[in-house]
């Protein structure tokens, strides 16, 4: 993975605390921590919304609309409204990562955004044009990863290839499917591992 110029990082999860602890967290407060991520993961419904909110068919609305009646056929008696709202109030950014981005790209390195987005506002409060070289959201391209054609153009926003990238995600699959295109792969835990293995992974720019 040695001498890459550029990174692509992944928003929730990477610049945020961890998405599956916020759906964990918010499927405790329905009684069943597993169930939220159960059901958009092996619910063909619910995956099916998920896929299409993400790549930007139906709003947050009518994934909330939907996810909340799966919800309601697993027993669970919940209100759509501010559904997804209820879950992002778990995630806080991460002021660690959130330095890395800038250090890397003080250094000299082409930073990139690479996100699949839920929520219509999920990207609040961070100035995303001000921190990255490009930013690439499923919603806005259509099409998510771990999607090949997500990487590749995320890669082409940012001017660079993929064999000159490194992608940094906090989901396994994302980086194998990221890895078989020829980036580089880092499976994001916390800001201290993440940088020790970004720092040596990149080429000193000329």
């Amino acid at each position: 993975m040695s001498g890459r110029t550029a990174v692509l990082f992944d928003f929730g999860g990477v610049l945020t605390t961890a998405v599956l602890a916020a759906f964990a967290e918010f499927g405790a407060e329905l009684g069943d921590p597993r169930l939220p991520l159960r059901l958009l993961t092996r619910d063909p419904e619910s995956s099916a919304l998920l896929v299409d909110h993400e790549e930007g068919r139906i709003g947050q609305r009518e994934f909330e609309v939907g996810f909340a009646r799966r919800l309601r056929a697993h027993g669970v008696d919940i209100d759509d409204a501010g559904l997804v709202d209820r879950i992002q109030s778990r995630l806080r950014p991460d002021p660690e990562m959130i330095e890395l981005v800038a250090s890397v790209r003080a250094a000299g390195y082409r930073v990139g955004l690479l996100s699949n987005s839920l929520g219509d506002d999920c990207y609040a409060g961070f100035d995303l044009p001000a921190m990255f070289d490009a930013v690439t959201i499923s919603a806005e391209i259509g099409i998510r990863k771990p999607s090949g054609r997500a990487y590749l153009t995320g890669c082409e926003r940012l001017g660079v290839t993929p064999e000159q990238t490194i992608m940094v995600d906090d989901l396994e699959q994302n980086i194998t499917a990221a890895e078989l295109l020829g980036l580089g792969g880092i499976v994001h835990r916390d800001a201290a591992s993440t940088a020790a293995l970004l720092w040596p992974a990149l080429r000193t720019p000329s």
